[in-house]
């Protein structure tokens, strides 16, 4: 537990106090944030930052509890979506810009999720990575 200190006042008194905890700290008061989704065939990941690209808050199917196939489905986007929306209106965020990656079944239900507790979408962004012709293959072995 630790030791209680023991403090003098100004009028010479002892008196004792506790060690203060951290869980009064003060959060970050944002009006504009960036939310990053990244949909695969297996989970969704949601992350928020703030304009400059410094993460805020995150959330993926795995963490809300779904385990398995259910990861991947729509459903489990939807709830990671809606936990997110809960820890950014403690932050105080009113918009969003979106920027999507990913080609898996919980891309637009992530983001209606986050939506449907009434932020404001700026834009909507899609940068999913397409492979263009890669790198060339390996030469056929000579025996």
């Amino acid at each position: 537990m630790g030791k209680k200190r023991l403090v003098m006042n100004s009028a010479g008194e002892n008196s004792e106090t506790k060690p203060k905890a951290a869980s009064g700290s003060v959060k970050k008061r944002i009006e504009a944030g960036i939310l990053f989704v990244q949909s695969t065939y297996n989970n969704t990941k949601l992350l928020l930052a703030d304009k400059n690209g410094n993460a805020l808050a995150w959330g993926s199917s795995g963490a809300a509890g779904f385990r398995g196939a259910k990861k991947g489905t729509p459903f489990a986007a939807a709830k990671v979506g809606e936990n997110l929306a809960v820890k950014a209106q403690v932050l105080g965020l009113k918009e969003i810009d979106v920027v999507i990656k990913g080609v898996g079944s919980g891309r637009e239900s992530a983001v209606r999720g986050f939506i449907g507790k009434g932020f404001i979408v700026n834009s909507i962004k899609d940068e999913t990575p397409v492979p263009h012709n890669g790198p060339t293959p390996k030469k056929p072995r000579r025996v």
